[in-house]
């Protein structure tokens, strides 16, 4: 169904659905789909005038609801996945589908009739400029993020070298073969003119990831490796082994689809829905497919206007490119963590939500002692996680072991670290980490690389979502805005003196009082506000200045207000390398870096302190905050606990949709801030 039908069916009355499969019972994200698309699901006979009856595609059950429909005269509606599914298929543990092609015409591989997909891609104008542009954004994305149907596979092998004729397997029994005009024959047709179309080339045939894992045989084996024909069967990327290709032959699989977008013409032997349409050089034709079609318009038929796609985290139907955002979180977790990770010196605090994003594929191993961590991880093929910059001794000692450094992103929480509310944001870079600037860092190569397509506008969207909702790091409740008086405000933010990025990040200033001296001496008509950091103001951390010298130096000072409140009502920032003015330059406001933070040294900022010689990009804002806010960190849903996209926790904070912490933390909270308190009394009274 086309978006515009799923959301009018939405809102209308639900359709009774009578359903003859169990399928359709035990898996709830199915039957939601359905539900928001408007169908009512149920058991039994159906009687009114709108029920229908639904089977799923050409499975061994859907005789039984098309035997019910002879019988009773109520439609079928087939259902079937999305071309975007999940990471691995459900029957291999995989997570339910994304999407679905809910079809009241017929199915998509079934070439015997139209189904709704093909009315669509015959019919409809598909000249909407708008659609088109989100197609070949679309396009782009996938290919750059490496995403088809499953993802259980890696990027990072490599593929032979290019060349080559590209030969699809399928598993036997596929119903795309027998529903397509194909059969087993066809497959041993397919390789005997991929070899004489192609003399003297290098054919390799890929076989389907079912096969490798034992569970369905396919139509080529060793026997048929031989000369210049060979098999491959590692799990490499489709889009990489496209790029190598000199030519592609498939019967029906989805490759061929992606072989297209791909920019290839396949040779194609079956009826898939891609055929047909002047994109494919077609064996056995549909003939009344005539009409000749863009790459974009097939994909725009495919996957932005037949299916519907579901946000498993909002409980909502959603667009393409939102289901995009989400497979992309989900496949990251899975490429990144499949090995498994030791983390090194991670407090106990920590641990729950650091096992929650990192552990989904393999539970994460805590350890205190370096050289145990190191063993454990080699012994594991595992690698290493060290909190921020402090590398706990392992770096020395980890030789080839992959490590990364894990620190918060920059939409945190609701509530303060030093307050032990977890992150609902980590990052976990493996080159350096991003308020080191004198080290490369995985952010800063985002950076210079750039945001994939439709990524900048992505940004902005979520960068006006950030600015509706008031939104910053911490997100605490605020107390009023004190009064500011009129003239040039300067908004100061105060930071904890200890950080890691002040730290490593300052210049000559590196305290919160020289930081104001420096403002006040280069703005003595200025109205200079000063907010101190919250942790400072808690008690937690160090960084307070002299009351007597805060009131000199500083007009007002703002406690708990609200830092975007702050920003909106000030003219400018000065900072040394507070994330506050990161959020500043999201508002449009200017901001003088006094240090060296992740955001500066890109053209954006005014900078005080020598820029490192690789920040020789200039990205927009948008660019920007898509590598600081997007790309970079790494983000689990607190209500579903799916990894999710950056949209979700703005949605999550905003919304105050974030569970409350249980009194185990609180009760570590407090002990904290007491030994914060005697930590900073001890430290007053040694250097008296």
């Amino acid at each position: 169904m086309a978006r515009a039908s799923q959301d009018a069916a939405a809102g209308a009355e639900a359709r009774r659905l009578f359903v003859f499969s169990g399928g359709f019972l035990t898996q709830p994200r199915i039957r939601r789909i359905l539900t928001l698309s408007g169908y009512d699901m149920h058991l039994g006979k159906p009687a009114g005038p709108e029920d229908r009856i639904g089977v799923w595609g050409r499975s061994p059950t859907a005789p039984r609801g098309e035997a019910v429909g002879g019988w009773t005269g109520a439609p079928v509606v087939r259902v079937e996945d999305a071309f975007l599914r999940s990471v691995r298929p459900g029957r291999d543990g995989g997570a339910p589908p994304l999407g679905l092609l809910i079809d009241d015409l017929g199915v998509h591989f079934d070439s015997s009739k139209a189904s709704r997909l093909e009315r669509i891609l015959a019919a409809d104008p598909l000249d909407d400029g708008a659609i088109l542009a989100r197609a070949r954004d679309g396009i782009e994305r996938l290919k750059a993020a490496h995403l088809s149907k499953y993802n259980a596979f890696d990027p990072g092998l490599a593929v032979p070298e290019p060349g080559y004729v590209l030969v699809i397997d399928q598993t036997q029994g596929d119903s795309s073969i027998e529903w397509g005009g194909a059969s087993a024959s066809t497959f041993r047709e397919m390789l005997v003119f991929a070899q004489e179309e192609h003399p003297g080339a290098r054919i390799v045939i890929k076989t389907h990831p079912e096969t490798v894992a034992g569970r369905r045989p396919g139509h080529y084996g060793e026997g048929h490796a031989h000369g210049r024909i060979s098999l491959l069967d590692a799990p490499v990327s489709p889009w990489k082994l496209m790029e190598g290709a000199v030519g592609v032959y498939t019967v029906s699989s989805q490759m061929g689809f992606e072989a297209i977008l791909a920019g290839h013409r396949p040779r194609v032997f079956g009826q898939p829905f891609y055929a047909g349409w002047g994109l494919t050089a077609d064996e056995n034709p549909v003939a009344r497919r005539e009409r000749k079609l863009t790459r974009a318009q097939l994909f725009a038929a495919a996957m932005i206007l037949a299916p519907a796609w579901y946000d498993p985290c909002r409980d909502r139907l959603c667009s393409f490119e939102e289901a995009v955002d989400q497979l992309e979180a989900e496949v990251r977790a899975f490429r990144e963590d499949r090995g498994g990770h030791v983390a090194v010196g991670m407090r106990l605090w920590k641990r729950p939500q650091l096992q929650k994003v990192f552990g989904r594929e393999r539970p994460v191993i805590f350890e205190n002692d370096p050289a145990r961590a190191v063993a454990k991880a080699r012994a594991g093929g595992r690698g290493l996680l060290v909190w921020g910059a402090a590398d706990a001794g392992v770096s020395a000692a980890a030789g080839e072991v992959p490590l990364c450094r894990v620190e918060d992103g920059f939409l945190r929480s609701r509530g303060l670290g030093a307050e032990l509310v977890p992150p609902l944001s980590l990052v976990a870079d493996p080159v350096g980490i991003y308020y080191d600037p004198a080290r490369e860092s995985a952010f800063e190569r985002l950076v210079a690389a750039g945001p994939p397509p439709g990524g900048e506008q992505r940004a902005e969207r979520l960068i006006a979502r950030i600015a509706r909702a008031g939104l910053t790091k911490y997100n605490l409740d605020p107390e009023p805005l004190p009064e500011l008086p009129a003239g040039h405000r300067i908004l100061v933010p105060g930071q904890v003196e200890d950080d890691a990025s002040v730290r490593l990040g300052a210049g000559r200033e590196h305290t919160n009082l020289a930081l104001l001296e420096r403002v006040r001496a280069e703005n003595p008509g200025a109205v200079v506000v000063y907010k101190p950091h919250p942790d400072v103001e808690a008690g937690l951390r160090t960084g307070a200045v002299p009351a007597e010298a805060a009131g000199r130096l500083a007009d007002v000072i703002a406690r708990r207000a609200s830092p975007a409140t702050l920003i909106e009502h000030v003219d400018e920032v000065w900072t040394i390398t507070s994330t506050l003015g990161f959020e500043a330059l999201l508002r449009g406001k200017p901001v003088t870096c006094l240090g060296m933070p992740f955001y500066a040294g890109w053209g954006l900022t005014r900078d005080l302190f020598p820029e490192p010689p690789r920040r020789r990009a200039r990205p927009t804002l948008a660019a920007l905050a898509h590598a600081a806010l997007i790309a970079y960190p790494r983000y689990v849903d607190p209500v579903t606990g799916l990894p999710c996209p950056a949209e979700v926790i703005v949605d999550r904070i905003a919304r105050h949709q974030i569970p409350a912490a249980g009194p185990a933390s609180r009760l570590l909270s407090r002990l904290q801030g007491l030994f914060a308190s005697h930590a900073s009394l001890w430290r007053k009274g040694g250097a008296s």
